[in-house]
């Protein structure tokens, strides 16, 4: 059974398919049409330009504003179109330059600072983004309408849903208080009852959209989520395998039904991660699955390629040098071992499965003091069990300590059950010596 780091790892996972709805959803486009930017009077140029903006006449628009702008520098309002015309080009950092100087312009122009606000989520800058769309909400959004102020706090609940549930919640409150729910709406309340940990009310939002659009992909990846972290892995998997029947090729349902395969222990997992792994080689979630679940099955060597490459980007990342760690292990490259470990726990300290490996390798390594202080640090937050118990009773043996490595050598032997004889045999040997009268 793969570790539940491997399930938490999904939720990462996603982020390498799709946008983050965050600027997905509210993001994606300009915010409006240049001519509701102000109701002041407006030159003939800059009018003109606005014409051929209506057109997507993108290159006459932006001969005639480089023109006026360089005459008249602080014109808000041609400094907007200026910048509208960079984002429907995708020239974001220049589009973000300009709708800056718009707002410096007019601070009150409540379009230039949702058109910023949302250019920076779209690019997932979202501690720049949002005092821009936080700002749009506190202004008067004039000629521009109540949906466009909606699309300020919808935007804004998207960035704190995984920061701060009580205030997306509200946000979204007030986007709904100006135009009416919709799909997308009823998918991001129940993201956000899922950060909150009200799993109950995101499985029935999930559920609504489903009842409604049986092939809603964010639908039923977000319900397949809650049933992984439930560990209903039968019921995740026929969810998986209806939805993949609409919708074979979406990438995020086919990691899932890999994850939830790889938890049953079924073969069918490690060829569907290695398609997928295929077709997203660049993927370092997908590249991370893979490694585990290739280790999972045996292949240490295999495994243990991918967990290299990883780290040569990611040295600092403590998940992978135990996963090497332990692949190390199973390599019998011992000392290799003990130096990833010796830096995961470093990295991570609460992390026990890096104690776990350190306390191993420095057994193997004839380390017995660092194998007392890592077994000292795992068992902060794991409780003992028997392989742990041999470890005390070995690390104390090779220190001479004859009355603590007899008292373990014996919880070991109560907890052992017959399943490790090779150890019970050594244990109960040393058992004799360290107990026979001098």
């Amino acid at each position: 059974m793969l570790r539940f780091a491997f399930f938490v790892l999904l939720c990462v996972s996603t982020a390498g398919f799709t946008q983050d709805s965050a600027s997905s959803q509210e993001a994606q486009t300009p915010a409006a049409q240049p001519a509701a930017a102000t109701s002041q009077p407006v030159s003939e140029q800059v009018a003109g330009a606005e014409a051929d903006l209506v057109k997507a006449d993108w290159k006459a628009a932006q001969a005639k504003l480089e023109s006026w702008l360089a005459a008249h520098p602080d014109d808000a309002r041609a400094l907007f179109d200026a910048g509208y015309v960079a984002d429907a080009q995708n020239r974001l950092d220049d589009a973000a330059s300009l709708y800056r100087r718009a707002v410096e312009a007019n601070p009150q122009s409540f379009l230039a600072h949702l058109s910023l606000g949302l250019l920076l989520a779209r690019q997932n800058k979202l501690n720049e983004a949002r005092p821009e769309l936080a700002a749009a909400t506190s202004l008067d959004p004039a000629d521009a309408g109540p949906a466009m102020k909606a699309r300020a706090w919808r935007a804004l609940a998207r960035i704190d849903r995984s920061s701060d549930t009580t205030e997306a919640s509200n946000e979204l409150l007030e986007a709904l208080k100006l135009t009416p729910e919709t799909v997308d709406d009823t998918l991001l309340a129940a993201s956000i009852a899922d950060q909150a940990g009200e799993s109950d009310a995101a499985e029935a939002a999930y559920r609504r959209v489903l009842a409604e659009d049986p092939k809603s992909a964010p639908a039923n990846a977000g319900l397949v989520h809650l049933l992984i972290v439930r560990k209903l892995y039968p019921e995740a998997e026929v969810q998986l395998r209806a939805a993949l029947s609409q919708s074979p090729d979406d990438p995020v349902l086919t990691a899932q039904l890999a994850t939830v395969l790889a938890a049953q222990d079924k073969a069918e997992a490690l060829p569907l991660i290695q398609k997928l792994h295929e077709a997203h080689p660049a993927d370092t979630a997908i590249t991370r699955m893979l490694a585990e679940v290739m280790a999972e099955a045996g292949d240490s060597a295999g495994s243990d390629q991918l967990y290299s490459g990883l780290l040569a980007s990611s040295p600092q990342d403590a998940a992978l040098l135990i996963g090497h760690g332990q692949n190390l292990i199973h390599l019998l490259k011992y000392a290799e071992a003990f130096a990833a470990f010796d830096k995961a726990t470093q990295l991570d300290p609460a992390n026990a499965d890096g104690w776990s490996g350190l306390a191993f390798a420095a057994s193997r390594t004839d380390q017995p003091t660092i194998t007392l202080h890592a077994l000292t640090m795992r068992s902060k937050f794991l409780p003992e069990v028997p392989s742990t118990f041999f470890l005390w009773a070995t690390a104390y043996d090779a220190l001479h300590e004859k009355a603590a490595a007899a008292t373990y050598y014996h919880r070991f032997l109560d907890s052992s059950a017959g399943k490790f004889p090779n150890q019970e045999w050594q244990a109960r040997q040393r058992l004799k010596l360290l107990e026979s009268k001098p």
